[in-house]
C-alpha cells in the first residue's frame, strides 16, 4: 500500500528530530568516558547533591521522609528548568543546517526538548527505583499519578522552551533577562516545599504558578494520603496550551528570518 504524502512526511520529520537528536549528544557529550550515559548520568548527580544537602540541613516537613521530597521536588524542578535552558541561542549553532531543506527550527527546539526530557526522565526514575531497593524510599502510592504530573511539568517546559528560545533569538539581550527570572523561580516553583505549610494568603499566590501544580500532583501521587496537595489541572492544561500556542507562533515567525538569511 502506498505511503500518503502525510504519513511521509511524517516519518520525513521523526528522521530529522532523530538525526539531529543523535547530532546533539554527540556534540554535547562526545564519544569519549561514558558519552551518552551524561545525558542521565548528570542530572542525576545534581540531583543526588541536593539530596545530601537537604538530609543534612533536615529541610522539609517531618511528616515526610527527606529522600522522597528531595528526590521529587529537584528532579522536577530540574525537568521543566532545562529545556528553555537549552534552547535558548540553540539556533545559532545549529545555524549551518538550516540549508537542508527538511530541517526547521522547530526541528532544532523539539531535538533539545527530548534530549533533556530523557535524560531527567531516565534520572528521576533510576534514582527512585535504587533508592527503593535499599529502602531509603517507599514504593510509590500512585505511579499513575506521578507519570502524568511528570508529562505536565514537561509539557509546561518544552513550550516554555519554545517561548525562550524564539524571544532569545528575536532579542539578543533576552538571556540575560531569562537568566534571572528562571533563577527567581526556582524557589517558587514547590520543589522546596509543599502549598499545606504555606499561610492561606501565600496558597493563593503560589497557586498561579503552573509549575507548583505540576510537582503537587507528583507528591501526591508518591505519598498519597501522607500530604494534602494543591492543584488545577484544568488551569495548567490551560497554561501550557496558551504558552504552546505562544511558542509555536514566535517560532514561526523567526524561522521565516532565519530562512532570509
Amino acid at each position: 500500500m502506498p505511503s500518503t504524502p502525510f504519513s511521509r512526511s511524517l516519518t520525513i520529520q521523526f528522521r530529522v528530530i532523530g538525526a539531529l537528536l543523535m547530532r546533539e549528544v554527540l556534540t554535547r557529550y562526545g564519544r569519549h568516558n561514558i558519552g551518552f550515559l551524561w545525558v542521565f548520568a548528570e542530572p542525576m548527580m545534581f540531583t543526588l547533591v541536593i539530596v545530601g544537602l537537604w538530609s543534612v540541613l533536615h529541610m522539609g516537613n517531618s511528616k515526610i521522609p527527606i529522600i522522597p521530597f528531595a528526590v521529587t521536588g529537584w528532579s522536577s524542578l530540574i525537568l521543566w528548568r532545562n529545556m528553555p535552558g537549552r534552547c535558548s541561542g540553540a539556533v545559532a549553532p545549529n545555524l549551518a543546517l538550516m540549508y537542508h531543506r527538511n530541517v526547521k527550527i522547530v526541528d532544532i527546539y523539539a531535538a533539545r526538548i527530548l534530549l533533556e526530557f530523557f535524560g531527567a526522565t531516565m534520572s528521576f526514575a533510576i534514582l527512585c527505583i535504587g533508592f527503593t531497593a535499599v529502602d531509603w524510599m517507599l514504593f510509590p502510592e500512585d505511579i499513575l499519578k506521578i507519570i502524568f504530573g511528570w508529562l505536565m511539568l514537561a509539557w509546561f517546559g518544552a513550550a516554555m522552551a519554545l517561548t525562550v528560545g524564539s524571544m532569545s533569538e528575536m532579542f539578543q539581550s533576552f538571556d540575560k533577562i531569562w537568566a534571572p527570572i528562571a533563577l527567581l523561580m526556582m524557589p517558587l516553583s514547590g520543589a522546596m516545599f509543599m502549598v499545606e505549610w504555606l499561610p492561606d494568603a501565600a496558597q493563593k499566590l503560589v497557586l498561579y504558578i503552573p509549575m507548583v501544580h505540576g510537582v503537587e500532583i507528583i507528591r501526591e501521587g508518591y505519598f498519597g494520603s501522607a500530604v494534602r496537595a494543591h492543584y488545577d489541572v484544568s488551569y495548567m492544561i490551560t497554561t501550557c496550551l496558551c504558552l504552546t500556542l505562544l511558542g509555536l507562533t514566535l517560532t514561526r515567525k523567526i524561522s521565516s528570518r532565519v530562512r532570509s538569511e
